[in-house]
């Protein structure tokens, strides 16, 4: 009879210490009530607990957490339809007012995201969205954070996932995109014939004024030659008359050298005369050089 009844005891003494001894670890928290009323929070390591007057009504961990929120609908400025999804990361820090200030503590930060979301994408037109998410992500932070501060939770970085139109927003978009590409595409081809019209009429204009450069210095080249061989000439004409007056000078007897050379030009200037206009007449003493000459020049003027 006594060995009956130790046995149960001893049953009872084992389950009673087992609810006593609690272990916690690291990152973790236990709220312990005591007679229905909170009495404590239970540290990392070992902690004794009184069966049937204490007990652990919570056990949270402390480590930052990842809250996954749906896709949520919702309306932008312009009443354009989007569907908006976003994580959340946030860390318990005050795990009594956690408990005791609010009943599902994850559903009701779910439903308070979905709320600033919607809020948010209210103040912003469909393009905006796409430009400013990283403002929004900001403007949520603080919103999230300073919403879950009386519940003990920090509420550490909040990222937008996806942003997504709806189909009829998304064949929209993308038949304006394929037209901003194809307008892109028509300027760019016109410019590139502006630019390779207006090449090449550059390159005509050069072309005519490298042409007309040309002929400009061909013809001062070609007058400046002309002029230095009149020059020229002239200069051999006036030396040789010089020294034909000089040698008549020093020898008479050159007088005869100089009959015999005109006579040359005597009888070219006769071809001269017989295809002359008719009542050309020549009058000149042979016997007088001087006379022949003028003679002959004044032949040849009348020519």
């Amino acid at each position: 009879m006594e060995a009956l009844f130790g046995l149960p005891a001893l049953v009872v003494m084992a389950f009673l210490g087992l609810n006593t001894v609690k272990v916690t670890s690291g990152g973790q928290s236990r709220l312990v009530e005591r007679l229905g009323k909170y009495d404590r929070q239970l540290q990392p390591g070992l902690s004794l607990v009184l069966p049937v007057v204490e007990r652990v009504v919570s056990h949270e961990s402390l480590k930052e957490r990842v809250l996954d929120i749906p896709p949520q609908q919702c309306i932008t400025r312009d009443n354009v339809a989007i569907e908006v999804d976003a994580v959340v990361y946030w860390q318990l820090l005050e795990h009594e007012r956690a408990y005791y200030s609010v009943d599902n503590l994850q559903a009701a930060m779910v439903n308070l995201v979905l709320t600033q979301i919607r809020a948010e994408m209210g103040k912003l037109d469909l393009d905006q969205t796409f430009t400013t998410r990283q403002e929004v992500n900001e403007a949520l932070l603080r919103e999230l954070d300073s919403a879950t501060d009386p519940w003990g939770v920090k509420v550490t970085r909040v990222e937008l996932r996806d942003i997504q139109p709806s189909r009829g927003v998304q064949q929209a978009m993308e038949q304006q995109m394929t037209a901003e590409r194809e307008k892109r595409a028509a300027i760019l081809r016109s410019e590139g014939e502006k630019e390779s019209q207006l090449n090449a009429a550059r390159g005509r204009a050069e072309a005519l004024v490298l042409d007309a450069k040309a002929k400009q210095e061909a013809l001062v080249l070609e007058a400046e030659a002309q002029a230095k061989q009149q020059a020229l000439l002239a200069q051999a004409r006036a030396d040789a008359a010089s020294r034909l007056a000089e040698a008549i000078q020093e020898n008479p007897e050159a007088a005869e050298a100089m009959r015999l050379l005109l006579a040359g030009d005597w009888m070219a200037m006769g071809e001269q005369m017989a295809q002359a206009p008719g009542g050309s007449v020549l009058m000149v003493d042979p016997q007088s050089p001087a006379a022949l000459i003028s003679a002959l020049k004044g032949f040849q003027q009348q020519g």
